[in-house]
């Protein structure tokens, strides 16, 4: 089939795990230090440009290919499957796109991550509780203060008493400078005594 992408057994031992499940003070744990308080967090890959994880994404965001996250899923739980007990997650939250974002791309590229991590440790997916208010385009070539300001005013919660008090694992493709992920956890800081823990497929300083 053309463009098909497998993850063969070879390109599976050559993953560059990054074993953030294992570092208390991971690259992710600094970039939130004393910005956001933010219980466990990890990423599963690194993104290198050129490389298999970026490829891999590529295909999983923009080909069409959820199987990818499916498969990327249920080799994950298996590192984090103890954290995810010891950190008691409630509820998983996929990172939004904006409803015009969904109708053009025709899916949330990380719905089948977060739909194996939630098969596998028997934890909800909430897509509703969370959403983005306003499309915006690529923030790559902006400068870092430009896209924490815009990023800061684009997700907001709809929550009831219903959703106090949990433990919410937001989950996203990919982390760079950390800005989506800090809005998002904001907004949920906005509901009454939650925790919130960060997970994502690949994590990159580009």
């Amino acid at each position: 089939m053309e463009n098909e992408i497998l993850i063969c057994a070879h390109c599976r031992h050559e993953l560059p795990l990054t074993q953030h499940h294992l570092m208390n003070n991971n690259y992710i744990a600094k970039k939130f230090y004393g910005i956001i308080p933010i219980e466990f967090c990890s990423a599963m890959l690194y993104f290198h440009k050129d490389g298999i994880v970026q490829n891999l994404i590529h295909h999983l965001k923009y080909k069409n290919r959820p199987e990818i996250g499916t498969i990327l899923g249920n080799w994950y739980v298996n590192d984090i499957r103890e954290i995810a007990k010891d950190q008691k997650f409630t509820t998983i939250i996929p990172v939004p796109l904006h409803k015009k974002r969904l109708k053009e791309r025709g899916y949330n590229q990380i719905t089948t991550f977060c739909e194996a991590l939630s098969q596998n440790l028997g934890i909800e997916i909430n897509n509703q509780l969370l959403y983005r208010k306003m499309y915006s385009k690529t923030q790559t070539k902006k400068s870092k203060e430009a896209r924490s300001e815009i990023t800061n005013t684009l997700f907001d919660v709809s929550f009831t008493s219903a959703d106090h008090g949990k433990h919410y694992l937001l989950v996203d493709d990919v982390i760079t400078s950390g800005a989506t992920l800090e809005a998002c956890a904001r907004a949920l800081l906005k509901i009454p005594d939650v925790k919130i823990s960060i997970l994502t497929i690949a994590y990159t300083d580009s």
